[in-house]
């Protein structure tokens, strides 16, 4: 029997989980050092988009969607120590998701972090925000051309 537990949140009302569901951080995500356990969550069904959002505070959670869906050469290598963090080796089977952000009223101005990827060991549930340093990935790609948002 698989127990279910629930997190009211302030944009999905109840959200009922698992323990298998849980993907839990370690350290965090950066600014959310204490913020360590999440569900991802569809936005909708036809969508690249989901949430990750935090079973421990209902009213935070990310936008967040596979960076291949808009960028078709991000494919940096997992840093060693973090592998480690989420006992990922060669073999495991991970998922690979950027925060997202979108300003308010223009969405053709959404921009997601290479930067800072969230790699999630599917296997086991355990994740980590990888942190690269340096200019080789931005923080804020831009997804759409810039001509798009002024025409908008």
């Amino acid at each position: 029997m698989t127990i279910t537990s629930a997190v009211q949140t302030s944009r999905f009302g109840l959200v009922p989980y698992t323990p298998d569901d849980v993907v839990s951080f370690a350290e965090g995500l950066l600014g959310f050092p204490t913020l360590r356990d999440y569900v991802l969550v569809n936005h909708k069904d036809d969508s690249p988009f989901r949430w990750l959002q935090s079973v421990e505070d209902g009213t935070t959670a990310f936008l967040v969607v596979e960076p291949g869906h808009y960028v078709n050469d991000f494919s940096p290598e997992m840093p060693r120590k973090e592998a480690e963090k989420i006992d990922a080796d060669a073999e495991t089977p991970l998922l690979v998701y950027t925060i997202v952000t979108i300003p308010r009223g223009r969405p053709n101005d959404m921009t997601i972090n290479l930067a800072g990827p969230i790699v999630i060991n599917a296997a086991n549930g355990k994740a980590v925000q990888v942190v690269f340093e340096g200019d080789t990935y931005p923080i804020r790609h831009r997804v759409f051309a810039e001509s798009q948002s002024e025409a908008a």
